[in-house]
């Protein structure tokens, strides 16, 4: 299967929807191969504009909300980045790719299964010099490194955690899908250069729930 002809079709459709708009993150979506994180029995979709199962009940996101999230990001080359919910890694690939070389990508997992796939397919396709693996509650972020320039989830929270802005550099950006378990608006946060927080709303999404202290409780799950 010739997964580059593929990959420049989708990037095409991308750029035409609106959603890819900026050189660099087009350029990014060009260099990570997403068939290397995708499950194997899923490998001839990898180039379809939808999420995919990766097993424990969670999701590779679709192409486009990948490109949207990026792109509400503004990832630049030398960042400190921290990636709530690894996944299959893909993500981090395309933000390690904007960071790269100076810069270096943080993703927190809290499913441990999930953190060794994410670490082995970053690796086989050369990103892990740029991005570290870490099990724990994304929810709580990953204070040991802070303050982050970026930070970007994955997950849906019912609300703006506070240690995630907390950990964010003053000048930096978060985002992040808030809202109920079954319907989120990704919220853009930015906390200007006096430390002071702001937000809009992007677009209305649906991803798996952040689960953990800041996050959805175990209980709430129940409901799904």
């Amino acid at each position: 299967m010739n997964y580059s002809r593929l990959r420049e079709k989708l990037i095409n459709e991308l750029i035409k929807e609106g959603v890819l708009r900026t050189p660099k993150v087009i350029n990014a979506f060009r260099m990570v191969p997403r068939e290397l994180f995708v499950n194997e029995g899923f490998r001839e979709l990898a180039y379809v504009d939808s999420p995919l199962p990766i097993g424990y009940g969670q999701t590779i996101s679709a192409p486009s909300m990948v490109a949207i999230m990026t792109e509400e990001l503004k990832p630049a080359k030398g960042d400190k980045i921290l990636e709530v919910g690894a996944g299959s890694g893909y993500q981090a690939a395309i933000l390690a790719e904007l960071v790269k070389p100076e810069g270096h990508v943080w993703s927190i997992e809290v499913i441990p299964e999930l953190a060794a796939y994410a670490e082995r397919n970053l690796k086989r396709a050369g990103y892990s010099e740029y991005v570290t693996v870490v099990v724990g509650d994304g929810s709580a972020g990953l204070p040991e490194n802070a303050p982050y320039d970026k930070i970007m989830v994955t997950a849906a929270s019912p609300g703006i955690p506070e240690p995630l802005t907390k950990q964010l550099r003053c000048g930096g950006r978060l985002v992040i899908p808030v809202g109920r378990l079954h319907l989120q608006v990704l919220k853009v946060v930015t906390k200007d250069l006096k430390c002071q927080v702001s937000m809009r709303d992007s677009v209305p999404c649906v991803f798996v729930p952040l689960v953990g202290k800041y996050g959805f409780r175990e209980p709430d799950l129940k409901l799904l």
